[in-house]
């Protein structure tokens, strides 16, 4: 069985490979390690071979992760971000607790995590999440509705608009990816942009060739789900 060190390596590799090809610098592409439901064990580990971002989906288990995590040596350097939904009644855990949220879609949640976000931090990073491809069973605004969101997101203090991200259904074309590279490009320079979060473990040289910026893998470096899905 690969190790988690391995399993890391090997990702980093496709990353470099995809950056290259597509004529882009390696160094510009963040890699996220999605360790939603893995273990803080599992975590540590990853951490040890040198990883320090680190996507969560459900606040509760992240929370038990950070809890177990921070006495480690380095434990203090992991960058904590949400990848999942965010329900109204979860936003003062997330503002307190995480470095970045993925998953904006509407101004309430927003306003909620500026309010709630404590003066003694740097304000939170954030994404505004696109529905890139109108599906029912997905979170995220549509392509038409983002400048006027980020408009609102980018006006609220204790936040740091930072860009866009998406889920692409399973198969998508290129013209998926490429709708939301547009998308981000065209709202880069107004907000300040700089961050294009897309790909997974199966798409990652797709979206690495059309313009993210920020890789989300999970199953390539963790491996199978390890448990039934916790409670948000």
């Amino acid at each position: 069985m690969r190790s988690i060190d391995d399993n890391l390596q090997a990702v980093r590799q496709r990353i470099n490979r995809a950056a290259q090809a597509a004529g882009r610098d390696p160094r510009s592409v963040t890699l996220l390690a999605v360790s939603k439901t893995h273990s803080a064990d599992l975590v540590g580990r990853a951490l040890a071979a040198g990883q320090r971002a680190f996507g969560e989906n459900y606040v509760q288990e992240a929370l038990e992760k950070m809890d177990v995590l921070q006495g480690k040596p380095a434990g203090k350097s992991i960058e904590w971000h949400l990848i999942g939904p965010l329900q109204n009644n979860k936003t003062r855990l997330v503002a307190g607790r995480f470095d970045w949220v993925h998953t904006i879609d509407n101004e309430k949640v927003a306003r909620r995590l500026s309010d709630q976000r404590p003066a003694g931090l740097a304000p939170l990073n954030v994404l505004i999440q696109v529905n890139v491809s109108a599906e029912v069973s997905k979170s995220g605004v549509a392509p038409g509705s983002v400048a006027a969101l980020a408009a609102a997101v980018s006006a609220l203090p204790r936040l740091q608009l930072r860009g866009l991200m998406a889920i692409p259904e399973p198969g998508a074309h290129a013209d998926r990816y490429r709708e939301l590279k547009s998308l981000y490009e065209g709202l880069k320079s107004k907000f300040g942009f700089d961050t294009l979060s897309l790909g997974m473990s199966d798409d990652l040289e797709l979206a690495i060739a059309e313009g993210a910026t920020m890789v989300r893998i999970g199953t390539a470096i963790f491996g199978a789900r390890e448990k039934i899905r916790p409670a948000a």
